[in-house]
């Protein structure tokens, strides 16, 4: 395993080394010893346009053509849904269409932030424009409709047409909170009449929340840091050869290697922006600030200090710099001026050691439930839930023995499943998108004895086949395997391994997300070691290869079909590689022999199907979820909506009923259900009958 991790880091390193060669004469003349900010984006710009048009797997070079889709994309990640460019002001641009190839190619990156201050400006007239305009009001009786989804309909002519969306969007935003204070009025209502004791509610008015959102909007704009538009624009320049290419700026670099690693530096609170101030959330349990005990939700910190330094005033500042500022070194200290939920409006200082925060919430988990069946019999299964496929690469790396990761923890719950003698294990993977590749390799190899485990096809088309390292299977027993459409990449390795060999019941929508590229990780900094130059330059990911599974179909695309599939409300939302701009087509290779871990299995997957479907057909549960999914069928492509107050409260009324129709049906099938059932939702609940009928006909073949 060692040495796979050392082949690895020789990988980048070579890649890096071959990158600094074919680079060098593109930008090591006229690099100063010291460089200015602006000397440093040249440097990052020149990089990733290098290394992204030579290494991404389409090898398709950076030119006129690619030049065009980058500056449409800038413009549309900017401004999605058209509310704040105008055909003016990308026509004023136009001239850089298709000089961008070129610009990048020599550093030059006046054109984002030329953009960027446009965008900028717009924001902040939006702002000036909604506060005129809520002093002024609105009249919620005319018959006139707001389109909500702009993205395909052409931007504004002007400034003049350009207000006038404006003006629609924030009479829209003013109704919703108008019906959403109405509803909160008849629900207190309701409350006091079957308890005289009930406390209604208080709700700011509609326009001091527009106010509150139209200062933390203007304020994440105005204030963004350069380094981060400067990612933005490289983003949309890396995602014209895939959607999975990317370039991150130095912060966003750390928050993914937080999310790999499952741990950070600081003192475990989540915060958000709100109304200039930056707000406690949630604290993380066991966290130095949840230990602590004087730092609450809702507590709105105003300044922070670093040990021995004075207080930075924070209010105001993008919640990003102020995250920045609180992280740290482990057991420094960290002080946080606080206005307290509960305080008198003084502020109070806390002070904080700092420490390695576990993020639990992210990383597997299991359990075992016992159920009982409608003929008697008993049913005990382990569940295990995983959001993602995780791994401190640095730990594991540096050799540390007990290092994070994924396939680690389920091990350690796969072996407490076998000491609890389940009879079968779920494994619920609807919510995984994906992480670490070596973690699907290694996990799937936790349930089977060896063999192949996924093909990678790299940008030279040569096929490289990844095997399971470990012979020892740790759990051998009846597998079923939860999938969505939003079980991505990583996970549609392991989904199609587990398939492939009939190790297990793929259970889910009619297909998983479709992510089937491997991504490359290379960080900047690496080669600019080259040149002489040391600092945090973020990091560039590509598609630099495509994942086969062992029976040669990709799962770019098309992802993984279950064995069983039921009915979900993840199937009809547009989710999945399908709906990517630039995303690579499916296709296959030849397959690999492997071994078939059940010879019997497509003939008892028939049965199995037979039996669930006759059991979703009565079930209350999955009525209650067609009822809702036809209801989001229904509004799904919706793109208007009317700002006629009695109109839109009649529509909200209607829709309430036949939302509490169906809670009605619900609970009174849940009062008539078995009290030994485990409660998961519909979907869980029928993977764990499936997988007990396999068990049953698996035990007579």
């Amino acid at each position: 395993m060692k040495k796979n991790i050392f082949m690895r880091h020789f990988a980048i390193y070579f890649l890096a080394l071959a990158a600094a060669l074919y680079c060098w004469p593109l930008f090591s003349q006229g690099v100063k010893n010291e460089l200015s900010e602006d000397d440093k984006f040249s440097l990052v710009t020149r990089l990733t346009a290098r290394i992204i048009g030579r290494n991404h797997y389409r090898q398709h070079p950076l030119n006129d053509e690619i030049s065009s889709q980058i500056f449409d994309a800038f413009f549309k990640d900017l401004d999605p849904n058209k509310t704040f460019f105008t055909q003016q002001d990308v026509k004023e641009f136009e001239s850089y269409r298709l000089l961008l190839d070129d610009m990048v190619e020599k550093g030059n990156f006046e054109f984002p932030f030329k953009v960027y201050d446009r965008f900028s400006k717009r924001v902040s007239e939006y702002q000036a424009y909604c506060l005129e305009q809520l002093d002024k009001g609105f009249d919620f009786n005319i018959d006139e409709e707001y389109v909500t989804d702009r993205r395909d309909l052409p931007r504004a002519k002007d400034e003049a047409e350009l207000k006038k969306i404006w003006h629609q969007k924030l009479k829209n935003e003013v109704l919703t909170f108008r019906l959403m204070a109405r509803a909160q009025e008849e629900l207190d209502k309701a409350n006091k009449s079957k308890n005289k004791d009930a406390v209604a509610i208080k709700m700011k008015s509609p326009e001091e929340k527009i106010k509150s959102r139209l200062r933390t909007i203007n304020n994440e704009v105005t204030q963004k840091d350069r380094f981060d538009i400067l990612a933005e624009f490289l983003s949309c320049m890396t995602k014209t050869y895939g959607p999975h290419s990317d370039y991150f700026s130095p912060r966003e670099e750390e928050e993914f290697n937080i999310g790999m690693k499952l741990s950070l530096e600081g003192i475990g609170a989540t915060l958000s922006s709100e109304d200039g101030y930056t707000k406690v959330v949630q604290l993380v349990p066991d966290g130095p600030a949840a230990k602590d005990g004087r730092l609450q939700p809702e507590d709105k910190i105003i300044a922070v200090a670093q040990e021995g330094e004075p207080p930075v005033d924070v209010i105001d500042m993008p919640l990003n710099n102020v995250v920045k500022m609180i992280r740290g070194p482990v057991n420094s200290k960290v002080t946080l001026t606080v206005l307290t939920k509960q305080g008198s409006g003084v502020p109070v200082d806390i002070q904080i050691t700092r420490t390695k925060v576990e993020l639990k919430e992210r990383e597997a988990t299991g359990r075992v439930e016992t159920v009982k069946l409608p003929d008697g019999k008993t049913f005990k299964f382990g569940y295990i839930t995983l959001p993602r496929f995780y791994i401190d690469f640095k730990g594991a790396f540096e050799g540390q023995p007990d290092y994070k990761s994924s396939t680690t923890d389920v091990k350690k719950i796969l072996e407490s499943f076998n000491k609890e003698k389940v009879d079968g294990v779920v494994m619920d993977l609807r919510f995984n998108g994906g992480g670490s590749l070596r973690e699907a390799i290694t996990l799937t190899g936790l349930l089977i004895k060896d063999g192949p485990i996924v093909q990678v096809r790299s940008s030279n088309r040569k096929v490289v086949v990844n095997e399971d390292p470990d012979p020892e299977i740790v759990y051998n027993g009846p597998l079923a395997v939860l999938t969505s459409k939003m079980t991505s990449s990583a996970a549609e390795i392991f989904a199609g391994a587990i398939k492939d060999y009939k190790r297990g019941i793929l259970v889910g929508d009619s297909r998983t997300y479709g992510k089937g590229t491997v991504l490359e990780v290379f960080e900047l900094r690496n080669l600019l070691k080259f040149i002489n130059q040391e600092f945090n330059a973020g990091s560039l990911t590509f598609e630099n290869a495509v994942f086969y599974r062992v029976n040669g179909s990709s799962t770019q695309q098309l992802g993984v079909v279950p064995d069983v599939v039921l009915p979900s409300l993840t199937e009809y939302m547009d989710i999945g590689e399908s709906f990517n701009d630039n995303h690579l087509p499916w296709d296959f290779i030849d397959p690999v022999p492997h071994s078939v871990f059940d010879n019997d299995f497509d003939k008892h997957i028939a049965e199995v199907k037979t039996k669930s479907e006759a059991r979703v057909g009565k079930s209350p549960d999955f009525k209650k979820l067609a009822e809702s999914i036809d209801l989001f069928k229904k509004y799904k492509d919706r793109k208007s909506f009317s700002l006629n107050e009695k109109k839109r409260w009649a529509e909200y009324e209607k829709e309430k009923k036949a939302t509490d129709d169906q809670e009605k049906v619900y609970l009174e099938a849940a009062e008539q259900k078995d009290k030994d059932s485990v409660k998961f939702d519909p979907v869980a609940d029928e993977a764990v009958r499936i997988l007990f009928d396999y068990t049953q006909l698996a035990k007579t073949s």
